[in-house]
């Protein structure tokens, strides 16, 4: 599977903004059908492609033509394995509170928020700085 072209890292960014939004409201509501949604959000983006996302079709039709062009791209990969991390803790936080574990729900849904919000306001991938540690240690490379 393709990671697909390189993204304006300004995508990305702007969709971490809008995540750490509906996140925190998930925390604050605890409306688990919202937390359900970002979950798609996130499956669409790591399984599907970046460029299909909502967040991305959002900011290439709404924010990307006022902000001019790129002046760097980046690779689409880390990004892909960082929506797969989430689509993870959102799943897992989903189904906690859809189950009544509501605890479970809180964790893994401060977990995604915890990193969304790194990404929104500091420009820091934590799902890409782990694909990137994780390639750099796997027996792959480490055997060439």
């Amino acid at each position: 599977m393709s990671a697909g072209p390189a993204v304006d890292p300004r995508g990305p960014r702007f969709a971490a903004i809008l995540t750490t939004i509906v996140l925190a409201v998930v925390l604050v509501t605890e409306w688990w059908l919202l937390l359900a949604v970002q979950t798609v959000v996130f499956a669409i983006g790591a399984f599907i492609g970046l460029k299909q996302a909502p967040y991305s079709i959002v900011y290439r039709a709404l924010v990307a033509p006022r902000l001019g062009p790129a002046d760097e791209r980046e690779d689409a990969a880390p990004l892909r394995f960082a929506q797969a991390v989430g689509f993870v803790f959102a799943l897992v936080g989903t189904v906690g509170f859809a189950l009544g574990i509501t605890p479970l729900g809180i964790v893994a849904t401060a977990f995604a928020l915890f990193a969304a919000f790194l990404n929104a306001a500091f420009d820091f991938c934590l799902g890409c700085e782990m694909y990137l540690l994780i390639k750099r240690f796997s027996p792959a490379r480490a055997s060439s």
